[in-house]
């Protein structure tokens, strides 16, 4: 049986002498200099150590700046009555145009072909939110299933590639298929049909644009969820397994969870964006069916400011839009905040 070398009594000693408090460096109660009395490093000792970081985010801040909070100020147009032939110079123009104050937005509410835009645009919303937001987290699933690797590389290629296509290319290709010329209208005259020109339709022209961009982007969707997927500790499947739980349970209770925070962040960001349905996809068709059936927002916008050259009035239909869609997003992320996720922003 083995003694320490050290006498008890002197063990015993060292413990009960009081610890030793070894000194702190003035104005820092971590001991490091640059600090406050809160233990936090000051900014200069801050931006000394992260200059380098800094510089290299310093050039995308500035392209952020004069492309998208730059332009804020021209809002100041809405409530104008701006002519650009004024001067060849923007600024100056601004500021020698007729202030009309809220004229401009009064015309707004009071224009049923604005009313007609919004309606357009809430119904494309309401279908893309319903038909087209769930396929890509199905099609995640179901690429996430697949064991072989080479067929899953094969099948997430195929499903990439028509988001690389251009919206002339996409809307040609459905003309080809089902327009009144198409090959589905030749193939119903064939059998003694009635062909069917779906691309100059104005009822089912919301169904239209949305299976065009389900064909074209919900390849390109998967992508964050099969990212979320991969996160997924392999433990917890093995786990489910041993439990007797089948693959359906498995993707309930394992995966599903799992992209519960990338699902609930992408709804709020989907709906923010509910007012853009898609310029370029419907100023192409828009005089295939006519404005009634394809106004959207951003045509209206495009139509009154680009075509009648009516600035001031496209400007305030514009801030409308914008100030909704923050509305939206903002509701949006509360709710995400009550169902326990967060969201955009955390609380």
């Amino acid at each position: 049986m083995s003694h320490s070398t050290v006498p008890r009594s002197t063990t015993e000693a060292k413990r009960k002498t009081p610890r030793e408090k070894t000194p702190v460096a003035s104005g820092d109660a971590t001991g490091s200099p640059g600090s406050g009395r809160s233990g936090k490093l000051s900014l200069k000792v801050r931006f000394r150590r992260d200059r380098v970081l800094l510089l290299m985010t310093l050039p995308a801040v500035v392209l952020v700046l004069l492309f998208n909070y730059v332009p804020i100020l021209g809002n100041v147009v809405a409530f104008q009555d701006y002519d650009p032939y004024i001067s060849d110079n923007g600024v100056v123009s601004i500021l020698n145009s007729p202030f009309v104050g809220m004229e401009n937005f009064q015309r707004i509410f009071e224009d049923s072909a604005f009313w007609n835009a919004v309606q357009n645009t809430l119904i494309l919303f309401f279908l893309q939110l319903v038909l087209f937001f769930p396929i890509p987290v199905l099609l995640a699933l179901l690429i996430n299933s697949v064991v072989r690797p080479r067929i899953r590389a094969v099948s997430q290629a195929i499903l990439y590639l028509p988001h690389f296509f251009s919206w002339v290319l996409v809307i040609a290709v459905f003309q080809q298929l089902f327009g009144g010329a198409g090959i589905f209208s030749q193939l119903l005259r064939q059998h003694g049909y009635d062909g069917l020109d779906f691309m100059t339709d104005p009822n089912t022209f919301p169904l239209l644009i949305t299976a065009q961009s389900v064909w074209k982007d919900a390849g390109w969707g998967i992508i964050v969820f099969l990212a979320a997927l991969a996160s997924v500790p392999p433990d917890l499947y093995e786990a489910a397994a041993m439990d007797g739980a089948n693959r359906w349970r498995r993707m309930w209770h394992v995966t599903l969870p799992a992209l519960r925070p990338v699902i609930a962040l992408l709804l709020v960001l989907r709906v923010g964006d509910a007012l853009t349905v898609g310029f370029e996809q419907i100023l192409l068709q828009r005089d295939m069916v006519g404005p009634g059936a394809a106004e959207v927002l951003d045509t209206f916008v495009w139509w009154n400011g680009v075509r009648n050259q009516d600035f001031g009035y496209a400007a305030a239909a514009g801030l409308v839009k914008g100030v909704v869609s923050l509305g939206l997003v903002l509701a949006a992320n509360k709710v995400a905040h009550l169902m326990g996720e967060q969201g955009v922003y955390k609380k």
